[in-house]
């Protein structure tokens, strides 16, 4: 049985009021917010039975309207990059704002995650929804969009929905940072992490898709089988992880399937996450850098934390051989994710 409540969390000048929302089962405890429909906190036990929060933020709404790292924010309409901050649907060329280096970004300066989502109960847990008018952020259409977090037990779903009156590109994900140590470790280095993917995305220098879907093997990017983060940072050219893993193939069919799973040997916490999007985006927080005053009064740093964005393939709306991304009139778009908390 789940227990749901609510509460006026804070304000926001000229736009309104932010509440949040506290879904509580025997085992998990999940804290939401209708600004950015963040995921707030995850508290779960160890093995030890000691419960920590999982997944780092800001002690105030201030922090949150502040914050240009998404934490734990529903980011869109389009997460990830889009090259160039330009696309073209149905013959019209469309720019973007420009918010990381060349390329747009999770949606742009004022995205979804920037938004105050309207919010009601539901059987479990809450229904946000959001409408985003035509020309919102250079994107075509009217899109009403939703997200329902719903804790049964263990497990906590996400579920997306979307329906545009102009063809528009969509990617909704969420882009929770998780420490299973506690948000306030220093890293992620102990964790231990696999993701069930054949192949991944080669990136540019700005971190846009080449175009190639390359094959794990051999590589350190094969994470079929668990393994240390720490050391594998070692072996990944760049900052970190920040790649997309494919899931599936251009042209499969809507299916969940069983995605990633992370386990902290020290505190017993496991992590297991499926999905039906197409890619997980796996981040190892590599731009963080201790200037961000988190939970408690943390300094995030680098490292210190890692998310599994569940979503389409990045610049896909560029790509024609990548999964579809296009939200036609008369279409819904739909995508489940679960997150299950346990303990080894």
């Amino acid at each position: 049985m789940t227990a749901v409540s609510h509460q006026r969390w804070g304000e926001v000048p000229g736009r309104g009021g932010v509440d949040l929302w506290v879904l509580q089962s025997p085992q998990v405890r999940v804290e939401v917010l209708t600004l950015g429909a963040i995921i707030r906190s995850v508290s779960c036990g160890g093995k030890d039975g000691q419960r920590a929060d999982v997944v780092q933020g800001f002690d105030d709404l201030r922090g949150y309207l502040s914050d240009t790292r998404y934490q734990g924010a529903t980011v869109g309409r389009v997460a990830n990059r889009i090259a160039k901050g330009r696309f073209v649907v149905e013959g019209k060329e469309y720019k973007l704002d420009v918010n990381n280096g060349p390329n747009a970004l999770h949606g742009g300066v004022r995205g979804f995650n920037k938004a105050i989502w309207f919010a009601r109960a539901a059987e479990g847990g809450v229904d946000l929804s959001l409408t985003s008018p035509g020309g919102d952020q250079g994107y075509p259409g009217e899109v009403r969009a939703s997200v329902s977090y719903t804790l049964q037990g263990e497990t906590l779903t996400a579920e997306y929905r979307a329906r545009s009156d102009r063809t528009t590109p969509i990617n909704l994900a969420n882009h929770a940072y998780f420490n299973l140590a506690g948000q306030d470790a220093v890293d992620i280095y102990d964790h231990q992490v696999s993701i069930n993917a054949q192949s991944y995305l080669p990136v540019d220098d700005t971190s846009i898709p080449t175009g190639e879907i390359r094959g794990v093997e051999g590589t350190p990017f094969d994470l079929r089988t668990p393994v240390l983060i720490g050391p594998r940072l070692n072996e990944v050219p760049g900052l970190g992880f920040d790649h997309n893993f494919c899931l599936s193939s251009p042209g499969d069919t809507w299916k969940e399937r069983h995605t990633a799973r992370v386990c902290h040997q020290a505190s017993g916490r496991v992590l297991a996450i499926s999905t039906s999007q197409p890619g997980v985006q796996f981040y190892t927080a590599n731009f963080l850098d201790g200037s961000m005053t988190g939970k408690g009064g943390v300094k995030y740093r680098k490292h210190s934390s890692f998310c599994l964005e569940t979503q389409n393939w990045p610049d896909a709306v560029n790509q024609p051989s990548f999964p579809d991304c296009l939200l036609r009139p008369g279409e819904e778009y739909r995508h489940v994710t679960r997150f299950t908390f346990t303990t080894v």
